[in-house]
């Protein structure tokens, strides 16, 4: 059977994916041995012998085939912008060889086993990050990806530097390859792109929620707020799955809390929204990214080229290729991840407030010192530069190929501004765990729950507690360091309290 990629063990998966291909081909050769057949027989293939979109029917002689699929890379490969990170081409280019490896797409051999082998040494294509509709495949990303078979294009080096493919082929002792009949479209034709962007992003983003949870509790505790809210009964009879999570997660993050023991009778009645909803706000972002992970998984798994090469030798052109469920999964996605900014914001807000006994802005003497003032503001600037980025591309849709291709799902544009949602999302949480620790520093001698001191040790383990004005980004960058690299997770799971 063929291994099958997930989002939770997305680099392992990747990995066995393709070390799985490089023991068994067994799926390629009988699915190209049933397209030569096909094309022995002199039956019109779209994009075999054919040319291609709105040129379907014009007929492609069979001396001319190679040409053919050489033509479409050099001639799709009109990608612009910024290029694709490594880490995501590295994705990108194993979900394109699973799919090609599941025996539907009809790929030679050879142009197979040479995609293979960059993906075993690690030899990534520099990949720009516009251009592609979301329809008829990520065309022009996945082309660019493709170019260095056939010597074009160009490889990621040493610092990030881009080299030309055809000196990165020498020095490894490879020889440009030859494509044969409908290699390019097998190549080309897929959601590789989109699907690499959204896995990447949600396989950090399933990390991500648990250290919200976190972030939320030390905010909380430093704000004396209540934990009768979080009370099992009360998500019991509203059960979203999301939100019964969070509600577990923050009741066992508070336990043996003094701060909050020490409150229990202060006659606040409730707290802002942005403390008491925590697991309803949090929950529903989770129960959205489940849905994502859901049709991405779905996608990394399914094959998305066009025509379709099936056992009983008949070639089918069909849809396959349209992003269509990827771009509205990663659109829900991105409105995901910008709630959980928005409610960290509001959190960050309220912690420079002075209340209950803390100093406003965080620092003693203010006035002198500004404290932590703007990174609240870059907080804001982050939470409203999201509002607009998760205005949702999969509305949207512009006719190409001269009519042919008249609707298509964007989802790449889908792609890349969930990539932004996602990063400004790890700096409001940065500047949360900030002025979060600040905070709680000034509710010492009591200790806060058991798995709040965990998190708050660890950053105060990289980052001091200031009182006076400096340069911030002298903490900001190890603290965004802290988020990404799922530290705080991994310091309260470290003292058995595993996150749901």
């Amino acid at each position: 059977m063929p291994h099958r990629i997930t989002i939770a063990r997305l680099p392992q998966d990747c990995t066995e994916a393709i070390a799985s291909l490089d023991r068994d081909r067994s799926r390629v050769r009988t699915s190209r041995a049933t397209l030569e057949k096909r094309i022995a027989g002199g039956a019109a293939t779209y994009g075999v012998n054919t040319g291609f979109g709105k040129l379907a029917n014009q007929r492609v002689s069979d001396d001319r085939l190679s040409d053919l699929q050489r033509n479409l890379l050099v001639s799709h490969a009109v990608g612009v912008g910024l290029p694709v990170s490594p880490d995501i081409t590295r994705v990108m280019l194993a979900l394109k060889l699973h799919s090609l490896g599941l025996g539907y797409s009809g790929v030679s051999e050879p142009t197979f086993e040479r995609l293979l082998e960059f993906a075993k040494r690690d030899l990534l294509p520099v990949i720009p990050s516009r251009g592609s509709v979301g329809a008829s495949g990520d065309l022009a990303p996945l082309a660019h990806m493709a170019l260095p078979l056939i010597g074009f294009g160009h490889f990621w080096g040493p610092g990030g530097a881009h080299r030309p493919a055809a000196e990165v082929l020498a020095e490894n002792g490879l020889e440009p390859i030859s494509l044969a009949a409908k290699d390019g479209l097998s190549l080309i034709n897929g959601t590789q792109f989109m699907a690499a962007y959204g896995a990447w992003i949600l396989h950090r983003a399933t990390m991500l929620v648990r250290t919200a949870d976190i972030l939320a509790c030390m905010s909380l505790e430093a704000l004396q707020g209540s934990a009768h809210p979080f009370d099992e009964r009360v998500h019991a009879i509203r059960p979203h799955p999301g939100q019964v999570t969070v509600a577990r997660n923050l009741r066992r993050l508070l336990e043996e809390s003094e701060i909050l023991e020490s409150h229990r009778d202060c006659g606040k009645v409730q707290d802002p929204y942005c403390l008491r909803c925590v697991p309803q706000v949090h929950g529903a972002s989770r129960d959205a990214l489940s849905y994502g992970v859901g049709v991405l998984e779905t996608e990394m798994n399914a094959v998305t080229d066009n025509p379709l090469v099936f056992g009983d030798g008949e070639v089918i052109s069909g849809g396959n290729f349209h992003g269509q469920p990827l771009a509205l999964a990663l659109d829900f996605a991105a409105i995901a991840l910008a709630e959980l900014a928005s409610i960290s914001e509001r959190r960050i807000y309220l912690l420079l407030e002075g209340h209950d006994g803390l100093p406003r802005l965080l620092m003693q003497e203010t006035g002198l010192n500004s404290g932590f003032m703007i990174p609240q503001y870059t907080a804001a600037a982050l939470v409203s530069e999201n509002k607009v980025l998760c205005h949702p591309a999969s509305v949207d849709s512009i006719p190409t190929s001269l009519g042919q291709e008249d609707h298509v799902s964007m989802g790449s544009i889908s792609a890349v501004k969930l990539l932004q949602v996602m990063e400004n999302l790890e700096h409001v949480f940065a500047i949360e765990a900030l002025t979060a620790a600040q905070a709680l520093d000034y509710r010492a001698p009591l200790r806060p729950g058991r798995g709040v001191e965990l998190a708050h040790s660890l950053i105060r383990a990289r980052i001091p507690h200031r009182e006076g004005d400096y340069l911030f980004q002298d903490d900001l960058t190890p603290s965004v360091e802290i988020i990404r690299s799922s530290a705080l997770q991994q310091a309260v799971e470290s003292g058995g309290y595993t996150l749901g």
